[in-house]
Parts: structure tokens; C-alpha cells; sequence
């Protein structure tokens, strides 16, 4: 009777596997066997895509005149490192008695492609493959994943997208930054002072370092505006002792209604017409307003939908001040441990199936030791059954999920626990508390609100009071509510009473500049395709393609920092762009703006789960992406053939404080137009192609006694011809007048007017 042969992703999962299905078999080199199965394992990644020199020794030389590198088949290689346990997993998957392979690396794309490029380079055998498809690690989860494994061709649309995002990263990444980095690598250098830069450039990390860029020039160039608010203070009468403020504002009725005094409804531009406006209302002898309108509402407030990756990232972030690739290892390292679903989830939402047996979960959080607050959270959702309408809840929808519903605890893995460090901790109950407070009923809040008039000007008041906790129980104040008026005093109002005008102020306001991207924000903003939203729901309705992916984004930063592209703190999360990183920026606002727009890096994003949800072929997203990769680069090399370092990166220069060297920043001309792969320089006689140990012949000094000016070779290396020199003198010593071209890869003389 033939075997079942388990690939996992990690040898730590294939462990528990063996664990869970309580396995006795013999541990070997690099697998465990049994009678009835054989568990290996995957290192994370063990094959990758080849560089371009594998294909053409040649092409290890970065050169213009190789662009733009576009495999017709893709040669890929295994990493080194693994090696000796890439050989036990093709051994195995081989082996005769070997009858049904069942793929369990992680439940995504990412872990698709791992296995799939394992089984390519294994010689892609026929057997039985089935896909373990699972949201935990737990043994009721992997137990049920194994049973309704499906055939691995069921998943070849996700892997065709898998196979699409590596390619699209590689060319993008390999054609734009040898073409950037071969015409302005060495400006750039010579800008900065450095020996060599390699400008590196991606489909999502140019995104995002565009977006931080851009931030910080919003930031520098706000101008701080100040404006002038009026406050009164309101008291009862000698019955009625109470007291009450109020803002004005500028409505319809008042004589201030759309003036262009007024910085906007709530406040004057300039401090002397709100001292005016001041007098002009004690001037009038009566100092007796009335209460003009009484409003009283009731407002429910409903626990935040669960967290997915990018929000508990970000969540994490504001608390503990860690980077979301922190974030996204430490609850990695709970899903391991059974503690926590799969986290590399877009959804917030749970499945109807989940839904239905959530009381398991809910019961095994009652018997949690870890804390008394979240297992008596647990045992009165059970008691007052509050669980028992959640799939009929906006917690509950199948449309909202791809691969996995959001992170959750599993309600197991408890025997860990005490052995957690305290992060661990923190997050484990940040993740439980969200998960429980959407059983619990909503906050409920009341809002008052009150209309006082004085001499025909509107003053404003309203309140928000919580009168019943709900879900606040779990997750703590809301700090949205507002209580400038206490309710016991806005019980005591009545509608048309008389109240008594005591002062009259001005409050000071500031228009504040927008906030720099934390590394938890940015997060987000990656989500929302460059917009950070703050509203929370309103993030979830608006929320389409993203950049980047909930797998790849913290990798994104972390390379982007390690680069010195942008900088991190470390402290408080705050991004700001490097110098490096703005002038790189300004190469590929030059060359590729495009690549800086965030809704075009989303687009590829979506063109991919198009892929993936068999809405679109392959071959289309491929012949797109080629297309892209081709018109740009015929398009840069047609446009910016000339460089001026000191005015392309003009404003980093005066942003940053930074002192140039004028002679080396202007060293450079532009592209050279003959070899298309040098530079035009500077030398003691003239101006030459750098390239000319590789046989490139451009030079220019002296021509029939006219030394030819800069402007007018830089007008040669971009136009292909020159306006009229004056001034040339023949060898009879006559004198003409005529154009440079370049015509044949020569300079040549051309007297056409």
C-alpha cells in the first residue's frame, strides 16, 4: 500500500503536524517516517528566479544596449543554502511508494509558489497532488484541511499569479534600475559625493517611497495659519444656577456670514477684527441671550470590525511603538503556536462556517488562565448567548474574504502561554479583546446639543455622554467621547429661557501640517492604494486594491531603511526620506513618474487577483507588463539624454542644506548618443565618452578654431544637431558658418540653414 508524502513550509510545522495526527514514525535526515506517511519540509524559500548573466554571460555587464531584458522562458536555480534538503524533498517526492503528495506549505500565494517551484525543479512528478488548505495550526483545523484537501490543479489560477508577481518584481526591478542607474547612477554620485550608486527601483517600493517623499515636501512647504475663534460663557438666572460655553460661528444669520474675514466659519483671519467683533457685541447695551434650540439624541456606537494583518500592524504600531515586520513575526510565531489564525489575511470578516461553530472557540477562551478580564469576557458572552446572531452581523461576510478570514484566537495553544514574553502577550490580548468585543452590544451614547442666541449670532454646544459601556468593557474609553457640558446641567435648559452673556473670549487656533507616516500608518495607506485614512470604517468601505500585498509590506519598509532610502524611528515609528532616497526619487519623477503613482502600482496589484480569480489570462497581464517595461524604456532613452545634476536635484539640494561640488556636479553632460552606454565628460580637451576603453569614439574639443560651447553639445547629444556655429575657418583660412550633426555615429559638419 502506497504513502502520503506532507510537504510543510517550515520544518517547526511539519513537527507539529507529526505531533497532532500522533505519528510514530523515525526521524531522519530532513524528513519523519512512518508506515502509512512521510513528513518533510521546506526552508521557506528554496528556489529562485536566475540572474540575467545565467542566460548570457554578457548581460552581467549592466549595458543600455541590452535593454529592456525580457525572457521568452524563465531560468530559475535553487538557493545554495538548501540545497541538501531541496534533494531529501525531490528524493522523497520520487520515491516509488510514494502515492499522494499532500502540499501544506502556508495557505496563500506566496506559499504556493514555494511548493510549485520545488516541484518544477523536483521534475514535476505524477502523482496524486492535493492542496491542505488551512486557517490554523490547530489538530481540529489541520485535520479537517487534510480531509477536504483538493487537487492541487484546483489552485493553478493562484499559482499563475504567484509565478506572475515574481516575474513582474524581476523585470520591473532589473530593467528600470539598470536603465536609471546607468544614465544617473554616476550624477547622483557625484551630487552626493559618493563612489557608486545603484539606483534601486521596484514596482512597490518606488510607490511607497514616492509617498513619503511627497508627504515630507507637504510638510515643508505648509506655512502655518493662524485663526481666531470666539467663545462665550452662558450662566442661568438667580432660579437656575448653571453654566454652559459655546462657539461661535459665522451661520446664515450672522453679519459675518461668508465674509472674507473669516478664516472659516469658526474663526477670524486676523486677531484685530475678532477683538472688534467682540466689542461690537458688548458695545450693544443687553447682555441677556436666549436658548434658542435643544437637541437630544441617542447614538450607538458598534464594536470595530476584527483585525486583518495591516490593522493589527498599525494598531501595533501606535501601542508599542514596533515595526510591522516585528508585528507580523510575533503573531507568526502565535499562529505556530496555535494561539492565533493565519495572519497573512486582508479580511476583517469572519466565514459563514466559522461563524456558526464561533461558540467552540468562545468556550475554549473561557477557560483561558492567562487573564480573569478575558476568560469572564468569554463565559458572559456564552451566558447571554450573544453569540447566536453573529452570522446575520456585518462581522460575518464571505464576499469580504479571498483566502482567510481575520486573525482570531484559536482558543487553543494555551499550554504556551506562560512562556511568552511579554509582546507576545500584549498582542495575543490585543487580537482576543477585538475578537470578543464583536459579541458584546454596542456603546451606547447620549448627544445633546444647544443653540444659544446673542444680538442675532449663533453660539454652538454639544456633548456626547456614554451611558451604557457595551463592548467599551473589552476594549477600554473611547476617546471620542466629548463632554464640554456636563448632562446634568443640559437637563436643566429649557428651550426659550433667558441666559445671562457672563464673558466673551478669543481662543487662538493653528492650521496644523500634515502628519508624517509611521510605519504603521503607512501600512495602511499601502492598503488603501497611498491614501491614509484615518476613520476606521470608512477605510473598510472605500477599501479596493492595494500596493503590495499583507505578506509583502513590512518587507517593503525594511528594505527601504536598509537601503538608506528612507529612515525609521525607532522610537516613535516615524518615516522620513533619506537624502539618498529624494534624489532618487527626483530620477524616477524624471524618467518613470509612473512608477510613483500609487493607483498604477494598485492596478498591477488587482491585474494580478484578476489572475488569480480567473478573470483574466495570464498571457494578457504578461503582454501588458512587457509593453509597460518596452515604452519606457524607449521613452527615457529618447528624452533624457541630457543631465543637469544641479537642477534635477535643485530642491533636494536646498531642502536638505547640502554643499556640492560645482565642478563634479557639472562633470557629467548627458548620454552619450554613439555608444548609448558612457557618459559625455568633461576632460582637459574637450568633452569625451567615458565608455572609450570599450572603443566608443565621441569627442568634442576644438573644431576648425571654434572650441564648440557646452549648451550647444548638450543640444548635439539631444537634438542630434546643433544651432549655427559662427566662426569656423577652413585650412584656406576662409570663414563659415554651420550645424553640428551626428550622423553614422560621426560628428559631421552640415551647412543647411
Amino acid at each position: 500500500m502506497g504513502k502520503a508524502l506532507f510537504i510543510t513550509e517550515k520544518p517547526s510545522v511539519a513537527m507539529e503536524f507529526v505531533k497532532l495526527l500522533k505519528i510514530k514514525g523515525n526521524k531522519k535526515d530532513g524528513y519523519v517516517d512512518s508506515p502509512k506517511a512521510v513528513f518533510t519540509w521546506c526552508v521557506g524559500h528554496m528556489v529562485t528566479m536566475s540572474y540575467p548573466e545565467v542566460y548570457n554571460p554578457d548581460l552581467k555587464k549592466w549595458s543600455l544596449s541590452t535593454l529592456p531584458f525580457l525572457p521568452k522562458e524563465y531560468k530559475y536555480e535553487l538557493i545554495p543554502t538548501v540545497q541538501k534538503q531541496f534533494n531529501v524533498v525531490k528524493d522523497l517526492l520520487h520515491r516509488e511508494e510514494i502515492q499522494t503528495i499532500y502540499v501544506c506549505t502556508d495557505s496563500g500565494r506566496e506559499g504556493e509558489y514555494i511548493y510549485r517551484l520545488v516541484d518544477m525543479m523536483a521534475g514535476s512528478p505524477k502523482k496524486e497532488k492535493r492542496r491542505v488548505w488551512i486557517d490554523s495550526q490547530t489538530e481540529e483545523e489541520i485535520k479537517r484541511g487534510i480531509k477536504e484537501a483538493k487537487p492541487l490543479a484546483d489552485y493553478d489560477a493562484l499559482a499563475h499569479s504567484a509565478y506572475l508577481r515574481a516575474k513582474e518584481d524581476y523585470l520591473l526591478g532589473i530593467n528600470f534600475s539598470r536603465l536609471l542607474s546607468i544614465i544617473y547612477g554616476k550624477p547622483l554620485s557625484n551630487t552626493i559625493n559618493s563612489e557608486k550608486t545603484v539606483i534601486a527601483v521596484g514596482r512597490v517600493m518606488s510607490c511607497v517611497l514616492g509617498m513619503v517623499v511627497n508627504r515630507e515636501r507637504e510638510i515643508r512647504d505648509f506655512k502655518e495659519t493662524p485663526f481666531y475663534r470666539i467663545l462665550g460663557t452662558f450662566k442661568g438666572n438667580e432660579k437656575q444656577e448653571f453654566e454652559y460655553d459655546g462657539e461661535w460661528k459665522a451661520v446664515e444669520t450672522s453679519f459675518y456670514f461668508n465674509s472674507p474675514k473669516l478664516y472659516s466659519e469658526v474663526g477670524f483671519k486676523n486677531k484685530e477684527d475678532a477683538e472688534k467683533f467682540i466689542e461690537k457685541l458688548n458695545y450693544e447695551h443687553s447682555s441677556m441671550g436666549v436658548i434658542e434650540r435643544i437637541d437630544k439624541k441617542k447614538e450607538n456606537k458598534n464594536p470595530p470590525l476584527l483585525f486583518n494583518l495591516a490593522e493589527l500592524q498599525n494598531e501595533c504600531s501606535k501601542r508599542f511603538k514596533i515595526d510591522p515586520d516585528k508585528t507580523l513575526n510575533i503573531i507568526q510565531q502565535l499562529y505556530e503556536k496555535k494561539l492565533l489564525t493565519y495572519p497573512r489575511t486582508d479580511a476583517r470578516v469572519l466565514s459563514t462556517a466559522v461563524a456558526k461553530e464561533i461558540n467552540k472557540n468562545i468556550s475554549k477562551i473561557a477557560r483561558f488562565r492567562g487573564s480573569n478580564d478575558i476568560s469572564s469576557f468569554a463565559k458572559k458572552i456564552l451566558e447571554e448567548n450573544w453569540y447566536k446572531n453573529i452570522v446575520k452581523s456585518k462581522y460575518v461576510n464571505d464576499s469580504k474574504i479571498t483566502d482567510h478570514y481575520a486573525i482570531i484566537p484559536t482558543g487553543e495553544g494555551f499550554e504556551t502561554f506562560d512562556r511568552l514574553n511579554d509582546l507576545q502577550k500584549n498582542i495575543y490580548d490585543l487580537v482576543t479583546r477585538r475578537f470578543l468585543a464583536i459579541f458584546y452590544p454596542s456603546a451606547k451614547y447620549t448627544k445633546f446639543s444647544v443653540v444659544t442666541e446673542f444680538k442675532n449670532e449663533r453660539f454652538f454646544t454639544s456633548s456626547k455622554v456614554c451611558q451604557d459601556k457595551g463592548y467599551l468593557e473589552i476594549l477600554g474609553e473611547d476617546k471620542s467621547s466629548k463632554n464640554s457640558m456636563n448632562f446634568e446641567v443640559f437637563k436643566a435648559l429649557k428651550k426659550g429661557e433667558k441666559v445671562r452673556v457672563e464673558n466673551l473670549s478669543i481662543k487662538e487656533g493653528k492650521t496644523s501640517a500634515p502628519k508624517r507616516y509611521t510605519s504603521g500608518s503607512m501600512i495602511i495607506a499601502m492598503e488603501n492604494a497611498g491614501k491614509l485614512i484615518e476613520e476606521e470604517e470608512l477605510r473598510e468601505q472605500i477599501k479596493g486594491s492595494g500596493i503590495g500585498t499583507s505578506a509583502t509590506r513590512a518587507e517593503i519598509l525594511k528594505k527601504l531603511d536598509r537601503i538608506s532610502y528612507i529612515d525609521i524611528n525607532s522610537k516613535t515609528q516615524i518615516i522620513t526620506p533619506n537624502v539618498k532616497g529624494e534624489m532618487v526619487y527626483e530620477v524616477i519623477m524624471r524618467s518613470v513618474p509612473t512608477l510613483l503613482n500609487p493607483k498604477l502600482t494598485a492596478s498591477w496589484e488587482k491585474g494580478l487577483g484578476m489572475v488569480a480569480e480567473k478573470e483574466i489570462e495570464p498571457d494578457v497581464f504578461m503582454g501588458k507588463l512587457e509593453k509597460y517595461i518596452k515604452d519606457n524604456i524607449e521613452r527615457v532613452l529618447k528624452k533624457n539624454t541630457v543631465i543637469e545634476p544641479k537642477e534635477m536635484f535643485s530642491r533636494v539640494i536646498k531642502d536638505n542644506n547640502i554643499d556640492i561640488d560645482e565642478e563634479k556636479s557639472q562633470y557629467i553632460l548627458g548620454l552619450c548618443p554613439f555608444c548609448k552606454n558612457g557618459h559625455i565628460v568633461k576632460n582637459s580637451k574637450g568633452y569625451g565618452c567615458n565608455n572609450w576603453k570599450n572603443g566608443c569614439n565621441f569627442f568634442l574639443g576644438e573644431i576648425c578654431g571654434v572650441k564648440i560651447p557646452k549648451r550647444e553639445i548638450q543640444r548635439l547629444i539631444k537634438m542630434g544637431t546643433t544651432e549655427i556655429i559662427n566662426g569656423f575657418k577652413s585650412k584656406k583660412g576662409n570663414i563659415f558658418n554651420a550645424k553640428l550633426i551626428l550622423k553614422d555615429n560621426k560628428i559631421k559638419l552640415n551647412f543647411e540653414k
